[in-house]
């Protein structure tokens, strides 16, 4: 069984949308060993209990150094012996530690068609007003590998969503989570577990 650990900060969205997707059959051979949360209180910490779920709390808040809570979340991670570690709405950046013991093995899933509305301080909202402010026709979302840049790790799948007449930021975060994002990430766990990506450089090649 292959076994991930979804990091979250939110409500959880794109957790619940891998859970679902695990438990309705369409994505096999894979089980979500454990769920944290960067801070207290997340409604995604309520969906992970619904799901009898490991859930471990690491609070970004109470350290000092990044050094320091890439440590922490490093030892809370370590006993589930998980092969992919998927950032869905994880709102705190991880360190050169962390992602040199997880190297190729960290996902994220960002709510533009990088290299467009990405990088430091384009999260949650922001990347769809920043795409409304700039007037393009189709947005989307990024599977991507983390790397110990904001963003430029090699991009692995993509889906676009068309911006519509009258759109707030709103009204587009709820579509591309909807339309691009609850779709592209599952399956983006399902092939990584089957053995189908291969990472040459800065592109991934999926294999059949």
């Amino acid at each position: 069984m292959f076994k991930i650990a979804v990091f979250v900060s939110g409500g959880g969205t794109n957790l619940q949308a891998i859970i679902d997707q695990i438990q309705s059959g369409h994505l096999t051979n894979v089980e979500i060993a454990c769920v944290l949360a960067s801070k207290t209180q997340t409604y995604a910490q309520t969906r992970a209990e619904k799901a009898s779920l490991p859930c471990v709390v690491v609070r970004r808040s109470d350290y000092l150094k990044l050094s320091e809570y890439d440590e922490a979340i490093l030892d809370a991670i370590k006993p589930f012996a998980v092969d992919l570690v998927v950032l869905a709405g994880f709102l705190s950046l991880l360190g050169p530690q962390f992602i040199a013991n997880y190297r190729q093995r960290i996902i994220n899933i960002h709510p533009s068609l990088i290299p467009a509305f990405c990088g430091p301080g384009l999260y949650g909202i922001k990347p769809h007003q920043a795409a409304l402010d700039y007037g393009v026709k189709i947005t989307g979302a990024t599977v991507h590998f983390v790397d110990e840049h904001y963003d430029e790790g090699p991009v692995l799948l993509q889906r676009a969503v068309e911006i519509r007449t009258g759109d707030t930021a709103e009204v587009l975060q709820q579509r591309v989570m909807k339309e691009a994002e609850q779709i592209i990430l599952p399956e983006a766990i399902g092939l990584i577990a089957a053995g189908h990506v291969q990472i040459e450089g800065r592109k991934t090649i999926i294999r059949s």
